[in-house]
C-alpha cells in the first residue's frame, strides 16, 4: 500500500483537532503519517496533539513557536513528508472513512498526478465524527477535469480534498500567502500543463467559517489575496488578473450559497 503523508496545521484548535485526526486514524487505508504543524497555539491544542501522538506512531507532531500563518505551518509538514502522496486536511474539517482508499484507486486509473474529490458543508458549530456522519444535500461537486484556465476563473478543488503524487511532481511546497495559498499551489501545479482529476462523490466534511473568522470575514479582504496570487505569483498581466479576479468572485459568490 501507497505512504500518504497527511498535511494538517493547527492553530487554536482544541475544539475540533481531536475528531480531525480520529478521522484520519479511521480511515481504511491504513497506511499514512500524519505530519502536524502546531502554529503557535495557546488553547492547548499542542497539548492535545501530544497526547494523541504518544497514542499513535503514525502521528508526528511538530511546533512553530511563533505563528507564521497556515501556509508556513503546512509547509513545514511537506517538508518532512516521507509518502508516495501527500494529502491535506486542516484541524476543523474531517475524512469520511473510506476517502485515502477511493482517492488512491482513482488516482491509479487516471494516472493523474492531482486529484480531488466532493465533500460536504457542515455547520460552523458541528459536533459530530466522521464515522457516524449523516449525508446532507449539502455537496460542493468535483468537475471531472481541470487545467489551468478552468482553475484561473474558480478554485474548484478544495483543500481538504487534494492529494498529489511525489513521484510526478516532486515536493510541492504552497505559496507564502496568508490566505489563497492552497489554491497557488494547484495553479503552480497546472500551470506545467496537465489537468486535475476529480471523483464526484463526496468524501470530507468542510465546517464552514466561525462567523468573524478571516475566512469567513471581508470579501474586500479575500480580494486582495486573490489579486495577489494573480499579479506577484502567477505573474499575470494586468487585464488577464482582472479577467481571473471577475470570474472568481462571481463563481465563489454562487459556491458559497451551497
Amino acid at each position: 500500500m501507497p505512504l500518504v503523508s497527511v498535511i494538517m496545521p493547527v492553530h487554536d484548535a482544541v475544539a475540533t483537532v481531536g475528531a480531525a485526526i480520529r478521522s484520519v486514524q479511521e480511515q481504511s487505508h491504513t497506511d499514512w503519517e500524519l505530519l502536524i504543524t502546531d502554529d503557535a497555539s495557546t488553547d492547548g491544542s499542542w497539548d492535545l496533539v501530544q497526547r494523541l501522538a504518544e497514542e499513535d506512531s503514525r502521528i508526528k507532531p511538530a511546533r512553530a513557536e511563533v505563528s507564521g500563518g497556515a501556509a508556513r505551518a503546512r509547509n513545514a509538514a511537506i517538508d518532512r513528508a516521507a509518502g508516495s502522496y501527500v494529502a491535506f486536511l486542516d484541524a476543523d474539517d474531517q475524512w469520511l472513512p473510506r476517502k485515502l482508499a477511493r482517492q488512491l484507486a482513482f488516482a491509479a486509473d487516471t494516472a493523474a498526478p492531482l486529484t480531488f474529490t466532493a465533500y460536504y458543508k457542515v455547520a460552523a458549530d458541528f459536533e459530530g465524527e466522521a464515522g457516524q456522519f449523516a449525508p446532507n444535500d449539502r455537496v460542493v461537486h468535483a468537475p471531472p477535469q481541470l487545467d489551468y484556465r478552468a482553475m484561473l476563473r474558480q478554485n474548484h478543488i478544495g483543500c481538504l480534498t487534494a492529494m498529489y503524487d511525489v513521484g510526478a511532481l516532486g515536493l510541492r511546497r504552497m505559496p507564502d500567502l496568508r490566505k489563497r495559498q492552497d489554491y497557488g499551489l494547484w495553479l503552480s501545479i497546472l500551470r506545467e500543463g496537465g489537468s486535475a482529476h476529480g471523483l464526484d462523490e463526496p468524501l470530507a466534511l468542510y465546517r464552514e467559517a466561525r462567523p468573524g473568522s478571516l475566512s469567513g470575514g471581508s470579501r474586500l479582504r479575500l480580494v486582495r489575496y486573490n489579486w495577489q496570487l494573480y499579479r506577484e505569483i502567477e505573474g499575470l498581466s494586468l487585464p488577464r488578473s482582472v479577467w481571473a479576479l471577475g470570474q472568481v468572485t462571481i463563481n465563489s459568490t454562487l459556491k458559497r450559497r451551497v
